[in-house]
């Protein structure tokens, strides 16, 4: 156990020593804010510093990344507001000195005439004239009448709103404010058009890709990208082999031959949990009928069903909340489940147990609610600026709750972390054979608690990439890291007191899946960042180490295997059917969600092309909900097992199983992927800012394609439907109980 230990300890602490140099090369070499930017010939002020990060604010309080995309990252309905900036940008250029030189359009040009007129354009963007002595960037006044053609354009969209971008009117009306915004919007175009200081590729390692500049992709990312692939089959071949010479070599178990948690000690703690789970099923439905509405703007724009809705709730708002809630929901339910799991652990209630479990819900509720509320505050502009950091919307995936809402939150998992983790102490203290088991969970425990104020380590006025750099250390090593061990040392400690795997080889194996996810995990939060004005080192060690992710989900297969069999070795296993199902397909979609279709998206030379386009979605929704939303459900069944004294009726959760299974299938399958991979086919063969336009949106394959979308979504949501009406019904059965077990 020694060795197994020395491993994991290794693996951590290199691993984060390599993401936190990263992140200092991040801060010294990101795109330069300028002082002031000017034009050369008149040396008139275009915009100041000032001007951008105030810029960046009010990008942030329309919804920021829940409106089209910065870099790739956002949602996908708008464009991405700095390819679309730079193309219209290389256009207008183009087609100025053609009607000046040749008294044409750059299109009607021969050959040679479009090749001098580009080497013009790119020398005038690539060129990098950011000034060291007084901090100034200077353009031609041929690129300031591009400018401001964009600015009277984008000006535009904002204003007087868009049906096609779902961007309602009067999203934004302030003169000053949308000055400010296009200050932005030319900001993270020119990192991403200018090169870097001495190189050839810009601070975004040339993404998007634009043909009329040169941008296309780099030696760097090919490189990386054909090395990850040989690490990936390597690694694979490896770790197969390892486990086919172990996986038999735990400790022997003779299978009870009947249920050894038949009688549970339970607590009122316990009881105190189930109305999480009411709140949970309540989320989960409001969750996907937001979903609904999102998506369908994706095709009327403005409206659902003719129905003027977005006056009252803007794209930019459903889409806040549904991804918000999202979030919510399956972090809650793990964090419900290490609540009830906590006094099962220690054979005793600690002291105010039930108190805190009762502030917590609580204030989950007044997190929820308060931050949706400011949200919706934030983007209808009720709010001032800074106001709006605070208390409104972030304008960032995944972390649009305000500051307030989010040391609010941060303050509760400490209470958490509190609670579970003095069960958990009382029980090692024991030192029977769950003690590495537990230690381990307990490391998860406190990792959870910890990692979430990663997202409080970027200011107000932090720069984009800093705040990315953050951002991930939440949501992947956060949800995708800790979160990912804490469920798979919790499913260990359940089936060892069920006695169908000895405590030792639970904790043994735990052990090294954590280290064998955290090998790539850490490392591989970079793959997130490869062209968000990092430096190159993050596409060399995020390919390298994101490959190595999706090495043990290509062993998913034996674990369903194993699950199956497990369910079929006993009779009273079927108490558990449904549990072990959930926990089956959280293996399945970790395979084809976070494997195939996370290895889809990953490689630099993928990323490239694909990264917004609904290949994104793709992994998003078979991932997020996939395995974190199907394990958390699992979570709940298996909680609600243990506690309820009844013989379940299957027929609901049959249906719930099957059709959430398949709905998500069809909605991938059906329109998803298609239209991802048209995206892609576009953004390869044209450019980036094709594959985003509302030209190939709104085509009438793609529309097509949209509509197929709600065979699997009635489908899903009516899995939705069955599950909370089970959840519900089993719940409020077990709160009528006068006695416990």
């Amino acid at each position: 156990m020694k060795k197994t230990w020395l491993a994991f300890i290794s693996v951590v602490v290199l691993s984060f020593i390599t993401l936190i140099w990263i992140g200092t090369e991040v801060y010294q070499t990101q795109p330069p804010i300028p002082e002031t930017v000017i034009v050369k010939e008149t040396k008139e002020i275009l915009y100041t510093k000032a001007d951008i990060q105030i810029g960046q604010n009010v990008w942030e309080s329309i919804g920021g990344m829940e409106v089209g995309s910065i870099w790739g990252h956002g949602s996908y309905v708008a464009p991405d507001w700095t390819a679309d900036w730079i193309h219209k940008e290389a256009v207008y250029m183009l087609n100025a000195w053609a009607k000046n030189d040749f008294n044409t359009t750059y299109e009607s040009l021969d050959v040679e005439q479009k090749a001098a007129l580009k080497a013009r354009l790119i020398k005038d963007i690539k060129t990098n004239s950011f000034n060291e002595s007084d901090k100034s960037i200077s353009i031609s006044e041929s690129r300031l009448a591009a400018i401001k053609e964009n600015i009277k354009h984008y000006s535009a969209i904002f204003s007087e709103g868009k049906e096609e971008y779902a961007i309602p009117k009067g999203a934004l009306v302030e003169k000053e404010k949308l000055e400010q915004l296009n200050a932005f919007l030319f900001w993270t175009s020119w990192a991403a058009s200018t090169n870097r200081p001495g190189k050839d590729y810009t601070y975004t390692s040339n993404w998007p890709h634009e043909p009329l500049i040169d941008n296309n992709i780099t030696d760097d990312s090919i490189i990386w990208s054909g090395l990850s692939i040989v690490l990936l089959l390597l690694f694979i071949g490896i770790l197969t082999y390892y486990y086919l010479l172990n996986h038999e070599k735990g400790e022997l178990l003779e299978k009870p031959e009947s249920d050894p948690l038949t009688n549970l000690k339970l607590f009122p703690s316990q009881k105190a949990i189930l109305k999480y789970f009411i709140v949970i099923s309540l989320l989960i439905a409001l969750q996907v009928i937001l979903g609904a509405v999102t998506v369908h703007y994706t095709v009327e724009g403005q409206a659902f069903f003719g129905f003027d809705l977005s006056s009252f709730l803007p794209y930019s708002v459903t889409r806040t909340w549904h991804t918000q809630l999202a979030v919510f929901w399956i972090a809650a339910t793990w964090l419900a489940t290490g609540l009830f799991l906590a006094p099962m652990i220690s054979g005793k209630e600690m002291k105010y147990q039930r108190f805190g479990i009762n502030f917590l819900f609580f204030a989950l509720l007044v997190i929820v609610l308060g931050s949706m509320f400011g949200e919706w505050l934030g983007v209808h502009q009720f709010l001032d600026l800074t106001t709006n950091f605070f208390f409104g919307h972030q304008g960032y995936e995944y972390m649009d709750l305000g500051r307030f809402w989010q040391i609010f939150l941060g303050i509760g998992l400490v209470l958490w972390v509190v609670m579970v983790s003095r069960h958990i102490l009382f029980a090692i203290r024991k030192n029977d054979a769950s003690k590495h088991l537990l230690i381990i969970l307990l490391i998860s425990v406190m990792a959870i608690g910890m990692f979430f104020f990663s997202g409080l380590m970027y200011g107000e006025n932090s720069s984009l990439p800093v705040i990315n750099y953050w951002r991930w250390w939440l949501v992947h090593l956060w949800v995708e890291g800790f979160f990912e061990v804490f469920a798979t040392v919790v499913i260990a400690y359940i089936f060892s007191q069920m006695k169908v795997i000895s405590p030792k080889t639970a904790g043994r194996v735990s052990i090294a899946s954590a280290s064998i996810f955290l090998a790539g995990g850490i490392i591989g939060t970079l793959h997130h960042l490869y062209y968000s004005g990092t430096p190159v080192q993050a596409i060399a060690l995020g390919a390298t180490f994101s490959a190595l992710e999706v090495v043990p989900l290509t062993l998913m297969g034996f674990e369903i295997r194993e699950n199956w069999n497990l369910l079929k070795s006993k009779q009273w296993m079927q108490k558990y059917k449904w549990p072990i199902f959930f926990f089956i397909a959280v293996a399945f979609w970790n395979f084809v969600g976070a494997g195939v279709f996370g290895f889809l998206i990953n490689p630099p030379i993928a990323l490239y092309y694909i990264q917004g386009l609904n290949t994104t979605a793709v992994h998003a929704h078979t991932a997020l909900f996939g395995v974190y939303g199907m394990l958390g459900m699992g979570f709940i069944l298996i909680c609600l097992r243990f506690y309820s004294n009844r013989v379940w009726e299957n027929k609901k959760l049959k249906r719930a199983f099957w059709l959430l299974n398949i709905g998500l299938v069809a909605m991938v399958v059906f329109s998803l992927l298609p239209i991802g991979i048209i995206q892609a086919y576009t953004s390869i063969t044209q450019g980036y800012s094709f594959a985003r336009e509302s030209e190939l949106l709104y085509s009438p394959t793609v529309q097509t394609l949209k509509w197929m979308r709600m065979i699997g979504d009635v489908i899903f949501s009516v899995g939705i439907f069955y599950f909370c009406w089970f959840t519900i019904d089993e719940t409020m059965y077990n709160f009528k109980r006068k006695r416990l077990n």
